[in-house]
């Protein structure tokens, strides 16, 4: 992204530690030419002056609106709802594509002539993400969940190191719990996979091949449950409605890691609204006990390890903006084709 310009936003949600491009990985694109604006922030896990320290111009939070039409505009999820047109280029998470709530009305503020380059869709060759928080999206939600069922999980939650949440898995007990985590070949069961290990707990490992027929019966008779699996195609519900009354259910607790509520595709069609830091746990039922969690921004936890790796995977591609390599291309193949079906569906109604 040489001579280009780029301007990190500040996130909104204050229980958003992470960012996406860390002081180090900000030094590498400066010295590649590109002009790098970062906004102050008050929660973000970098202080600000590291930014400065490696050359970024520092500006107000919540100035971005103000830069230059040329400029990107980069964060972790959707910028404020003011102002309402989004007229640059931007680049972060939309959830905007599948059906989600809200995600038409995200989509319509670009009609003002931006683009949404979605981090979701910076897809490889085979389809695969170029850069995700899924392994610790996953090592927090299985840690959670098991912190939960030992009844040592304290709230409301709080940003903290890797190092701290391991003593905390590794000191809360039982090794007894029979654990299920379904998705467990990918990044995010990789992750819920070795949090488990560190609490003394082998999670039975599903993955495709064990959901193709799946054995609902196996999955209740199970005390926890990690839910790593975003599907993008109707399959079906790994627990519905009519399980959550079974008498005969052990399943206790369930870690929707995914966290897909407002999709079509949402595998645990068994719950409206997320959780959060706050409120992490709800009861489902009271008998059998079943509660869930289901944070929708999980590696914000553990946000420099979460940063780290994520700003690690996306540098290689900020590097060749502008240009119009297969990675961007087809994130903005995605961004047309959503916002095509959004006119097609508003001419329709």
């Amino acid at each position: 992204m040489s001579d280009g310009e780029l301007w990190l936003r500040e996130e909104i949600n204050p229980d958003e530690h992470r960012t996406v491009l860390t002081p180090d990985d900000a030094r590498v694109l400066i010295a590649d030419g590109v002009r790098l604006t970062v906004e102050e922030s008050a929660h973000r896990v970098f202080d600000t002056g590291e930014y400065a320290a490696a050359g970024a111009r520092i500006v107000a939070a919540g100035t971005w609106p103000q830069a230059p039409a040329e400029t990107v505009i980069v964060g972790l999820k959707a910028p404020a709802d003011e102002p309402e047109p989004l007229r640059h280029r931007h680049i972060f998470f939309g959830h905007a594509y599948k059906g989600q709530r809200d995600g038409a009305a995200l989509l319509r503020r670009f009609r003002a002539g931006g683009t949404l380059l979605d981090l979701e869709y910076l897809t490889d060759d085979t389809g695969r993400r170029v850069a995700a928080f899924g392994y610790w999206a996953g090592y927090v939600g299985a840690a959670l969940a098991l912190l939960h069922h030992r009844g040592r999980l304290v709230a409301p939650l709080r940003a903290m190191t890797r190092p701290e949440l391991d003593e905390a898995i590794a000191a809360s007990g039982d090794s007894r719990v029979r654990a299920l985590v379904i998705g467990a070949l990918g990044r995010c069961g990789r992750g819920a996979r070795d949090a488990l290990s560190v609490g003394g707990v082998e999670p039975t490992a599903w993955d495709v091949a064990e959901t193709r027929d799946l054995d609902r019966r196996a999955i209740l008779d199970h005390d926890v449950l990690v839910n790593t699996v975003l599907s993008n195609e109707l399959a079906p519900a790994f627990v519905r409605p009519e399980d959550l009354d079974d008498p005969a259910r052990t399943l206790s607790v369930i870690s929707d890691v995914t966290c897909d509520v407002t999709s079509e595709f949402n595998l645990l069609p068994i719950y409206r609204t997320p959780t959060d830091w706050a409120r992490p746990v709800r009861q489902l039922r009271a008998e059998p006990r079943l509660d869930l969690i289901a944070i929708d921004n999980l590696p914000s936890l553990l946000p420099r390890e979460a940063s780290l790796a994520f700003s690690a995977d996306l540098l290689p591609h900020l590097r060749t903006l502008p240009d119009d390599t297969p990675v961007w291309r087809r994130a903005y193949d995605r961004f047309v084709t959503a916002t095509a079906e959004l006119d097609l569906m508003g001419s329709l109604s």
